[in-house]
This record gives structure tokens, C-alpha cells and sequence, in this order.
């Protein structure tokens, strides 16, 4: 089992020596899943959740640009930067037209590429909506619960999305294969989720996440 908490970033490079590069540059502020054609990087995201992504223009398999415009035309909005060598106006046009939110040429410098995607990622982060859990209001912008009595419960930011997720939607009960695809990466173990549930039932209250049997969980009232 792996638990990490650093924002997703999907990568699509097919250099052998300059993804692995970046994907160790990036390391430190993102889970970085490296991807090696335009193929692989579809299937990847549009079946797994990111919260940016980096691709390069020449793949093999589908074309990066084909890959962004394939993507947004399936619904996926997820923050995207062309890497490429061709810096031309004309093809930077060409890469925005075809959706995606930035564009670097090769050679690039690191630290401007870690700073367009921070700025990429806070222009595509709403303001987060307070939520009710029973007596409690979850924050997921400061990461907290507040009780109506006063209390305060610190959260992390993975213990934050999962109680956000289930109490987005009170009457749900999500799966457990739901709660993977959401929250987790797909190379972790379902027992993560109990790690979680574990996690939050200890800080908060046993009813905090119902558990509904062989079903999944819900959210509770937090009592």
C-alpha cells in the first residue's frame, strides 16, 4: 500500500532519458505517472483522476495535440501544458486550439515548468464549498472540521477529500471501487480505503462514515 498525498500529475514523454528526468524533477511536489505514447497516455486519463497534466507534442501512437483535443473532447478539463521542440507561433497556436492551458519549448528550464504549473493548477481551483456533517461544517479549503460547539479537527489533505467526496453527496453510498477511482491511485491496495476510514473515525467519531454492508460507505452525522 502507498499513501500519498501529493497532487496527481500524469505525464506523457516517450524520450526515454528526458521522462524520467522529468519525472524526477517534478517528484517532489507531484506522484508523478509516467507514460511513454500517446496511447497509453488516453487510456490514462480517462480512467484515472490528475490534477495536471504534461505532454509532449511528438508521440508515438497519437500526437499530443490529438491526445489533449481527444480528452477535452470526452470531458476531461484537467490543467494540460504541451511540451514540444517546434516554438513557432503557429504551433502554439495549434496546441492551445486544440485545449490545451499551456505551452513550453525544448530545451525548457525547470523551475519555470514547476511555476506554470502551479499557476495552471490555482487558475483551475475553485473556491471549495463548506459541507455539513451532522453538527460539524468540513472546510476544505483550510482542511478542518468545525464543530457547532466550538471544537476544531485538523485534517490531512487526503482525509479532506474523502470525507468531501462522501459528504458532496449525503444520500450516496460509494462503492468501494467508486472510492478508488476518485481518491486513490490505481497501483494502491483497497485497504487503503479502511486506512482511511480508520483515520477519520479516530479523529472524529466512529459515526462519522457509516458503513453500509456490502455495499460500501456513506456519509454519517458525525455525532
Amino acid at each position: 500500500m502507498r499513501i500519498d498525498e501529493r497532487p496527481r500529475l500524469l505525464l506523457v514523454e516517450d524520450d526515454p532519458v528526458l521522462g524520467p528526468l522529468i519525472a524526477e524533477l517534478l517528484a517532489d511536489d507531484y506522484d508523478v505517472q509516467l507514460a511513454s505514447d500517446g496511447q497509453k497516455g488516453l487510456h490514462l486519463g480517462l480512467t484515472a483522476h490528475w490534477e495536471a497534466m504534461v505532454i509532449d507534442r511528438g508521440l508515438p501512437g497519437m500526437d499530443g495535440l490529438e491526445l489533449v483535443s481527444a480528452l477535452r473532447t470526452k470531458g476531461i478539463t484537467t490543467p494540460a501544458i504541451i511540451l514540444t521542440a517546434l516554438g513557432r507561433t503557429a504551433e502554439k497556436i495549434a496546441g492551445l486550439d486544440a485545449g490545451a492551458n499551456d505551452y513550453m519549448t525544448k530545451p525548457f528550464d525547470a523551475g519555470e515548468l514547476r511555476a506554470r504549473l502551479r499557476a495552471m493548477t490555482r487558475s483551475f481551483t475553485p473556491a471549495p464549498e463548506q459541507l455539513q456533517v451532522g453538527d460539524w461544517l468540513l472546510d476544505p479549503g483550510s482542511r478542518s472540521l468545525r464543530s457547532s460547539y466550538g471544537g476544531q479537527v485538523g485534517l490531512t489533505a487526503k482525509e479532506s477529500e474523502f470525507l468531501a467526496l462522501l459528504a458532496g453527496s449525503p444520500e450516496r453510498v460509494f462503492t468501494r471501487q467508486e472510492l478508488m477511482h476518485d481518491l486513490f491511485h490505481p497501483d494502491d491496495s483497497q485497504s487503503v480505503i479502511d486506512t482511511y476510514v480508520h483515520y477519520l473515525r479516530k479523529k472524529v467519531s466512529k459515526s462519522v462514515i457509516r458503513t453500509v454492508h456490502g455495499m460500501g460507505y456513506q456519509i454519517g452525522d458525525g455525532a
